[in-house]
Formats: structure tokens, C-alpha cells, sequence
């Protein structure tokens, strides 16, 4: 067997509304809850699992997503029709652009627990 990421545990100070707020923006669904878990599976069965963080702080972490040409568009016009803040690079100096790195598109912004997330067309250095 190979290895594969198979979960990771996202903590949320509302896991459903930082589930849906993700869900909603790639075009997935957010499956029935597991335990503490509210999941969002992607296309390679990777499943984030939200789970509320309760009095713990919560450290933003980073999440980045493969997706297609049509994919970047469709979920890019998501970002701009809810009016989120974008930036081009993941320090946050570029705001309001895209990137273009290896030939592909990228853009970050971050969810209402402070994550940054990100979809890329290309993975880096390829």
C-alpha cells in the first residue's frame, strides 16, 4: 500500500459554520457528522475534520487545494461574490491579486478562524 493523507483535523470555533464556509466555496458537501467531526471529503477522499476547538485557541494552519483551470474560475468567482479578501502570496503583501507561479493560478484568503487557504492549478515547482 502506499502512503496517503487520509484526514486531518481542522479545530473551528463553530466546526459547521467553518465547514460550510469551505464546502461552499470549493463546490463539496459537508458530510454527516462522525463523532466530534463535521467532514469535508475531497475528490481524492482526503476528508478535513472540523471539530470545535471549545476554550482551546485555535493556531490558523494552512490548506492548500489542487484544482482545475475551471475549477480556479468557478471557485475564484465565489471568493469575489462573497466579497472575501484574497491575496496572491501567503504573507498577505499582495492583496486584491493572483499569482502565476509555474505557469499555473493561485490565490489564498482565510477562513473565519484565521486557516489560510489556497487553490493552486499547478502544484509548485512543476
Amino acid at each position: 500500500m502506499s502512503i496517503q493523507l487520509n484526514h486531518t483535523i481542522v479545530y473551528a470555533s463553530d466546526k459547521k459554520r467553518s465547514a460550510e464556509f469551505l464546502a461552499d466555496l470549493l463546490g463539496l458537501e459537508v458530510r454527516p457528522q462522525y463523532g466530534p467531526f463535521l467532514p469535508v471529503v475531497t475528490e481524492n477522499d482526503v476528508a478535513l475534520d472540523f471539530a470545535d476547538a471549545g476554550e482551546s485557541p485555535i493556531t490558523p494552519q494552512h490548506y492548500a487545494f489542487l484544482v482545475s483551470e475551471e475549477e480556479f474560475d468557478a471557485v475564484f468567482a465565489r471568493i469575489k461574490e462573497a466579497r472575501l479578501t484574497y491575496w496572491a502570496d501567503p504573507m498577505r503583501t499582495r492583496p486584491g491579486e493572483i499569482n502565476h507561479n509555474d505557469g499555473g493560478r493561485g490565490v489564498y484568503w482565510a477562513d473565519p478562524d484565521g486557516h489560510m487557504l489556497e487553490i493552486i492549478t499547478r502544484h509548485y515547482g512543476g
